[in-house]
């Protein structure tokens, strides 16, 4: 998959940095050693963590920074990960959806990034655009219905849009049938190092619980 950066981006976020992994994968209803290791994290979090200084985490502050930047409410459409973490901090237990959902959650909660997965055999052509969505822009986010993404970044195939840091779209989206995987990483903050990290923890986990050998990534900018 190629993935481009707008200009449009590149006037909120000039260091934008991201990671795009591919892989095969064997996805399952429910793992366990899985969601140890999600209630672990979320235990952690909750001595640790407020829903005010989560909100200093890089990847959440920056991606909140663009949000405003691009003209969108981040207190209103929450980062994903900010969404997930808050959730945790109330004493609430993540939505259980499946191995692979619940795997990106878990990777994105631990890095502070929000990312995309998609069934990749969904997407329509061999490329992903990052721009900025418009007014009345057609959009129905997983489990939201339509959603109005003006103003926030969004990735798009020669069909429209498949994901924004707050959801990704039904059209695409991960089913128990998926056997191709695209995870989309995006690093507002513009710290590579912190990106390629966590593409390959989600590398790890992939080996681990979703009978795959982790598939590649690739680091793309504006």
């Amino acid at each position: 998959m190629k993935i481009i950066v707008t200009e449009e981006i590149d006037s909120v976020c000039p260091d934008f940095v991201g990671a795009c992994l591919e892989a095969r994968v064997e996805n399952s209803p429910y793992c366990q050693p899985l969601w140890d290791e999600i209630n672990n994290l979320g235990e952690k979090y909750r001595q640790t963590l407020t829903t005010e200084s989560l909100k200093d985490i890089n990847g959440i502050a920056f991606t909140r920074k663009v949000y405003r930047a691009c003209g969108k409410d981040p207190s209103r459409y929450r980062p994903a990960a900010e969404a997930l973490i808050r959730r945790m901090l109330k004493g609430k237990t993540l939505y259980q959806i499946d191995t692979l959902v619940d795997m990106i959650n878990l990777a994105s909660i631990s890095f502070g990034y929000s990312i995309g997965g998609f069934d990749a055999d969904k997407i329509v052509g061999n490329i992903l655009t990052l721009g900025i969505g418009k007014e009345n822009e057609p959009y129905e986010g997983i489990g939201r219905g339509v959603m109005n993404i003006a103003g926030l970044p969004v990735y798009r195939d020669v069909q429209g849009g498949v994901g924004t840091p707050t959801s990704d779209n039904e059209r695409t989206k991960i089913s128990l049938k998926t056997t191709h995987l695209l995870v989309l990483i995006n690093g507002y903050d513009s710290d590579e190092d912190h990106v390629r990290r966590n593409a390959e923890y989600i590398q790890q986990l992939l080996r681990k619980y979703c009978n795959s050998d982790g598939g590649n990534y690739i680091i793309y900018r504006g």
